[in-house]
């Protein structure tokens, strides 16, 4: 029996861990949206985060996975804050076509205080200090860096003065993480993770249409120069601004059927999905050329037993290599 195909006007539903990338000609607006699952779960499950900071990383993801996918080369998007609080360390990276992985750590003693405390909100967690867009196409390019403070807004607004900084492009951006409590093939209980995100732009034909009331002109800008907000880009402003966390993240509602809830009026259009994995780019190779960039010092301090382990931050797999192996270049 064949498996039979979408006819006309049908097409797949991408579900989980892939992004779709959508248009809304009516509004001058694209973007991409997404719904992670079992990525999401292989992702955090490996470190058994507290709640907190679980949540934390999966926003980053969720993040770094919308804006990664963008990439129209062969490189790396690095995702990452260095800041005060209890958590001062997220790092999530986008390698092209499809590898993410992410990494967060944190301070027991600070974070279980916050928690006393109701300051639980990834805001509360990271605290002030910046967040790094860096896009890295590989060997014998220069990097491009982008750098946005924290100061206790929302990833969400911060990842949106990224955008008015850098591309000069209005931009809205939402993210949802969730829980899913539910019970396995099994009867048994189970904890899942979910998260869900959407970026829309204003793309319009007339570039000078882009230039909104909210972006800044750069250096010498002195506000002077102001301009209305222009109708279409307000009213999908406004729409993206309605979508809950639930919508996001809800496995019953699903990416298309919630831009079909929110755009259809303006036609929208949705194209392929691009799948995203749970895959470190560590290697024994890679982790070799780290050691032998150390000094002798360093290299004696580290064996054990004739051996030196190391374990990637990642994704957790140990690598051991005889002493012998690793010398300084």
């Amino acid at each position: 029996m064949t498996e039979a195909m979408p006819g006309l006007g049908q097409f797949d539903f991408a579900g989980d861990d892939h992004v779709v990338p959508f248009q809304v000609e009516g509004l001058d607006v694209r973007g991409r949206a997404v719904q992670l699952g079992p990525m999401l779960d292989a992702i955090l499950e490996r470190h058994n985060y507290p709640l907190p900071v679980a949540r934390l990383v999966a926003e980053t993801v969720v993040l770094t996975v919308l804006l990664g996918t963008s990439l129209k080369f062969d490189g790396k998007l690095i995702v990452q804050t260095k800041s005060n609080g209890p958590v001062d360390l997220v790092v999530a990276d986008f390698s092209t076509p499809d590898r993410v992985r992410a990494y967060a750590r944190y301070d027991e003693e600070a974070l279980s205080l916050a928690e006393e405390n109701g300051l639980t909100k990834p805001e509360h967690l990271l605290g002030e200090g910046i967040l790094a867009f860096t896009i890295d196409q590989g060997a014998h390019t220069q990097r491009y860096q982008g750098i946005v403070p924290l100061d206790g807004a929302s990833l969400e607004e911060i990842a949106g003065v990224y955008f008015r900084q850098s591309e000069q492009i209005p931009t809205k951006v939402r993210l949802g993480v969730a829980e899913l409590l539910d019970r396995d093939e099994n009867g048994k209980p189970r904890h899942r993770w979910r998260a869900g995100g959407m970026v829309a732009q204003f793309l319009p034909e007339a570039p000078e249409r882009m230039r909104q009331a909210d972006l800044h002109g750069g250096d010498g800008d002195n506000g002077e120069n102001a301009f209305e907000v222009d109708d279409l880009w307000d009213e999908a402003s406004v729409m993206v601004q309605t979508i809950d966390a639930d919508e996001l993240t809800d496995p019953t509602v699903g990416t298309e059927r919630l831009l079909y809830r929110l755009f259809h009026e303006r036609g929208v259009k949705v194209y392929p999905p691009q799948a995203v994995y749970d895959r470190c780019s560590c290697s024994r190779e890679k982790l070799r050329d780290v050691l032998a960039s150390l000094s002798q010092e360093d290299l004696d301090h580290a064996v054990e037993d004739g051996m030196v382990s190391v374990t990637c931050e990642f994704c957790s797999t140990t690598y051991r290599f005889e002493a012998t192996e690793v010398k300084p270049q």
